[in-house]
């Protein structure tokens, strides 16, 4: 079993599946249901998240992104049921603002890479999203029901997810410890203030953003 990926207990029910060999330390995040597993963003693609995925779950797994970033679709391939924000299907469809080129230095950027990467075989995922999801769209995966929130700035279609009953919120890119990446051309800082303005007046015990560093 790869050592790339770090498991990490939420709840009885929420996962996190970290990727602390690289310098982002980006964190995916399993939630489980009565009928659905979500995930919620799947991570680099460096190593395959999907067997780390099917060891904390039976259920048919859903994968959803935060925003179509390679750091948060690395893993797309693997599962075939996924969701995108509306603002970010053309993003799938060969329009990401990115060359291979550019993700290829990211990806690979001080970090300590398994012996089995080859980053010339790096791809930036492209497909077809089974649901394209809108601003309070609801996702219910049994028994716990999840809230879209179209919080755009870092990226166009950015989502954050909001589990009212919980209390939990995970941010992706908007939210986290360190330096926002508002640079990129399709970054927008005013949308960014926004969207943080905004998720700063929900009732949340507990923020999980895709970067911990």
């Amino acid at each position: 079993m790869s050592d790339w990926f770090t498991i990490e207990q939420i709840d009885q029910s929420t996962h996190i599946i970290s990727e602390y060999r690289h310098w982002e330390e980006s964190h995916s995040y399993l939630l489980n249901g009565d009928r659905y597993s979500l995930l919620i963003d799947t991570g680099l693609g460096i190593e395959n998240i999907y067997e780390q995925v099917i060891r904390l779950t039976d259920k048919p797994v859903i994968a959803v992104a935060t925003h179509i970033h390679w750091d948060h679709i690395g893993g797309h391939k693997f599962f075939p049921e996924f969701y995108v924000h509306e603002n970010e299907v053309s993003w799938l469809n060969g329009e990401f603002p990115l060359t291979i080129e550019q993700i290829k230095d990211y990806v690979v950027e001080d970090c300590d890479l398994p012996k089995n990467f080859d980053v010339d075989n790096y791809e930036f995922f492209q497909g077809t999203a089974t649901r394209v999801l809108q601003d309070n769209d609801v996702i219910d995966i049994g028994g716990r029901t999840i809230q879209v929130l179209h919080t755009p700035g870092h990226s166009p279609g950015h989502m954050c997810f909001y589990e009212k009953d919980k209390g939990y919120l995970f941010t992706g890119d908007l939210v986290y410890i360190g330096t926002l990446f508002a640079y990129y051309p399709s970054t927008d800082p005013v949308a960014y203030l926004a969207s943080i303005e905004r998720i700063s007046d929900l009732t949340v015990k507990r923020v999980f953003p895709h970067i911990m560093i």
